[in-house]
């Protein structure tokens, strides 16, 4: 299935979902830790960026300054779609919530502060009604 172009229709059919957990973002060099599931990786000069669950990377004494929730847009969006990473952004921006998105093969993450987690979902729920 080839995923969704239109802003219009990926902005109102976002359908915000979020997961269960606490998320960090480390690093680490070499391989990834036993113990350790991620649910991003990204290879850097730098090391090994992991994103995963705070209680693995705190079992295996990893080190993070982030703590975040995931929240993973339902639309299926195509990898050439053209401003739904800036819509979003700009909105939980306004609202002074940061945000790291991450796209995957049919869906984009996203990750914003865990103690504003709800209030992240709500403000792109109401993106999503105002773009309908």
């Amino acid at each position: 299935m080839t995923g969704e172009r239109d802003l219009q229709k990926l902005l109102s059919g976002m359908r915000p979902e979020l997961n269960p957990g606490r998320y960090v973002f480390t690093t680490v060099e070499g391989g990834v830790p036993s113990g350790i599931t991620p649910v991003v990786t990204v290879a850097e000069q730098e090391g090994l960026t992991l994103v995963a669950r705070l209680d693995e990377a705190d079992a295996a004494g990893l080190g993070y300054d982030y703590v975040a929730a995931w929240i993973t847009l339902r639309v299926h969006s195509a990898l050439e779609a053209v401003g739904l990473t800036a819509a979003v952004a700009r909105e939980l921006a306004d609202a002074g919530l940061s945000c790291n998105v991450v796209a995957g093969f049919h869906h984009d993450h996203l990750f914003v502060p865990y103690e504003h987690a709800h209030q992240a979902v709500a403000v792109l729920e109401s993106l999503a009604r105002r773009s309908a």
